[in-house]
């Protein structure tokens, strides 16, 4: 008889699918590593498995304990699976924007699930990151595995995935491409690979309102880089110590909507049945292997998880028009606005160390009522012409100050296909205007009165 012991010995080698029709004007060949084909749909049961029986072999998980973890769903449903098998109890936290489908599985899976704000930092108590960490230390006999620093998440790649890539490919794979959120599947598999290879080229792909890019190409942890985003399972807000920058050589982001679009292409066209991360990994991988791809080329992209995680969100149409990813959408966008402007959007700033005195001059010269303040490059504050109206009228003689000595907060960056609603939602009195990043990297702003001519469009 054939049979398996239990769930978690089905986990792994995955198979390899070449892509045929998304892939039309490519030269080389492009390969999914399609990893719902692992019983929980994602590639999060490798990791799941392997955090646990580490945990126990280190004497830090014991016989009827509990597994407290952070998730954005996908590595609650690993862990779940290995905790039926293996005898524990489960407590995951998970933001408010992960789709109520990964919510309800884990839940269907016996796991007692704690719902938090996505819109706190990190270190807030409210996140789930925070919530998970006090729950471990409340609960007696319970682990707190931390995908994101964990580095048992990075070695189960680096064991499993990478080695059924360069066995599968016959060793002839040239281009890795993934997702980046904690790291553990990009640096594990490119770790391996690069091992076998060291020609072999890694690309990493990042959204819009994740410090991954900024990161990898400056060094610059930029915290006004960080804004919400809906994208799942991908992009951080943090530094994850499973992100090895040295093993990713370079990065692509990729906007919700591009990502959206190309999640239900891959359903369309090539029969793949995905989910949202799945279109931002496959759009930024096919973006890379239109310039750079030579026939020659073998490309291994990773698709995470299974579409069924995604059917209110991105596979309904009235949820996507909503959000402005289908053309007949409700509200403009961010992008939109700068569209319209004809090329006339320049960003204009000034630097931290002007003075007062001429930070008004260039606010009445453009004729405008904000400007962001930059150092090296980098935006850090902002002035606007009714605080500084009333700076110099009670003192005059600071005009000659320099304007970082009495600037405010940087306006926040936000994506490029926010809606109006969203957008609207962000501006008020203290927050007088938006920044957002184009796909050339160029920084536009976004004011109130732009709000209100985009609704008499």
């Amino acid at each position: 008889m054939k049979y398996y012991e239990s769930i978690v010995d089905t986990i792994g080698h995955t198979p390899l699918i070449k892509l045929n029709k998304i892939t039309q004007g490519i030269q080389g060949t492009v390969l999914a590593k399609v990893e719902y084909f692992n019983p929980g749909n994602s590639v999060k049961d490798r990791i799941g498995l392997k955090m646990i029986l580490d945990a126990e072999q280190e004497g830090r998980l014991k016989p009827g304990g509990t597994i407290i973890e952070g998730t954005s769903g996908n590595t609650g449903m690993g862990l779940a699976l290995t905790a039926i098998a293996r005898g524990y109890k489960c407590i995951f936290t998970v933001s408010d924007k992960q789709s109520q489908e990964k919510i309800n599985i884990l839940r269907a899976l016996g796991a007692e699930v704690v719902v938090c704000p996505t819109n706190v930092a990190p270190e807030d108590p409210r996140s789930y990151y925070s919530v998970a960490r006090r729950l471990n230390q409340e609960i007696p006999n319970s682990i707190y595995p931390n995908q994101y620093d964990n580095l048992s998440n990075t070695a189960a790649h680096y064991e499993t995935t990478g080695p059924e890539i360069w066995q599968d490919t016959d060793g002839r794979i040239t281009h890795f491409a993934a997702g980046v959120g904690t790291g553990g599947t990009i640096c594990g598999v490119s770790k391996y690979l690069k091992e076998k290879n060291p020609h072999l080229y890694t690309v990493g792909i990042d959204t819009y309102g994740s410090v991954f890019k900024k990161y990898k190409e400056t060094g610059v942890f930029d915290e006004n880089e960080i804004y919400p985003y809906l994208t799942e399972g991908i992009g951080e807000d943090i530094l994850p110590k499973n992100v090895d920058f040295s093993l990713i050589d370079s990065f692509i982001k990729v906007t919700d909507k591009d990502a959206a679009i190309m999640t239900r292409r891959l359903a369309r066209e090539e029969g793949l049945f995905v989910g949202w991360s799945c279109g931002s990994a496959m759009f930024g991988a096919l973006e890379y292997a239109r310039e750079h791809l030579k026939p020659d080329d073998v490309m291994v992209v990773v698709l995470p998880d299974h579409g069924t995680r995604y059917l209110n969100k991105i596979y309904n149409d009235t949820w996507m028009k909503d959000h402005g990813f289908l053309e007949q959408r409700s509200f403009a966008t961010a992008r939109d606005i700068i569209k319209r402007r004809n090329g006339h959007s320049m960003l204009i700033s000034v630097d931290k160390d002007t003075s007062v005195g001429e930070a008004v001059k260039i606010l009445s010269r453009a004729a405008i009522s904000q400007l962001p303040v930059s150092d090296g490059g980098q935006i850090v504050g902002s002035v606007a012409d009714n605080k500084l109206l009333n700076l110099l009228i009670d003192q005059p003689e600071a005009k000659n100050l320099p304007v970082h000595e009495v600037m405010g907060p940087s306006f926040r960056f936000v994506g490029l296909d926010n809606t109006l609603d969203a957008l609207s939602s962000l501006i008020d009195r203290d927050n007088r205007a938006l920044l957002v990043r184009d796909e050339l990297n160029q920084v536009h702003i976004i004011t109130q009165q732009d709000l209100l001519t985009a609704l008499t469009y």
